[in-house]
């Protein structure tokens, strides 16, 4: 969650105090007042979930603010540090394994949830240089090798096979994983 009073003491508050009515000082502009409404949007939205600035971008602009004022907000955030595609792609990533996804999933679950290509495509070599991915194939292998007890192996060898394409994994290593698992 987004501290607010952390949020509006580095992206502030305005320069201008509103007037005892509630209503925006004569001397605030209509730009700079929908820029304090795109900035409170873009708080709202990333303190209901963290996302990516593709994402927030995508959502602020289905709710009618300009491009440029959704680029000064993203660019504003991700300066102080409240947006973070970097950390939120690692953390996707890291969810992806946990769901037994193989590096091709992975990048385009990723890119499906607005994080750049090319950032997805960095993070996911780094979790495969790691291992994450030959594991998390090993994973779904024992959960299909357990799930499919008694069965022929051509069975279980085909079930595994469509889910681990499905998952997105490595065909090598599916096989691997197979030829040990699934005799």
């Amino acid at each position: 969650m987004i501290d607010a009073e952390r949020f509006l003491s580095v992206v502030g508050r305005g320069d201008t105090p509103h007037h005892g009515d509630g209503g925006p000082s004569p001397d605030r502009s209509d730009a700079e007042e929908t820029l304090d409404m795109c900035r409170e949007a873009a708080l709202r939205l990333l303190d209901a979930a963290a996302r990516p600035s593709g994402a927030l971008r995508g959502r602020l602009l289905d709710k009618g603010y300009d491009a440029d004022t959704v680029d000064e907000v993203i660019a504003r955030l991700t300066r102080v540090g409240l947006l973070d595609d970097r950390a939120y792609a690692e953390s996707a990533v890291r969810y992806c394994v946990g769901r037994c996804m193989g590096r091709r999933g992975t990048v385009t679950e990723l890119v499906r949830k607005g994080v750049d290509r090319g950032l997805a495509e960095t993070v996911a070599a780094q979790a495969e240089q790691c291992g994450m991915f030959e594991e998390s194939a090993w994973e779904l292998g024992r959960r299909y090798a357990r799930k499919t007890v008694g069965l022929e192996t051509a069975v279980r060898r085909r079930r595994f096979w469509s889910a681990g394409g499905r998952k997105g994994h490595d065909p090598g290593v599916l096989r691997r994983v197979a030829e040990e698992l699934l005799p």
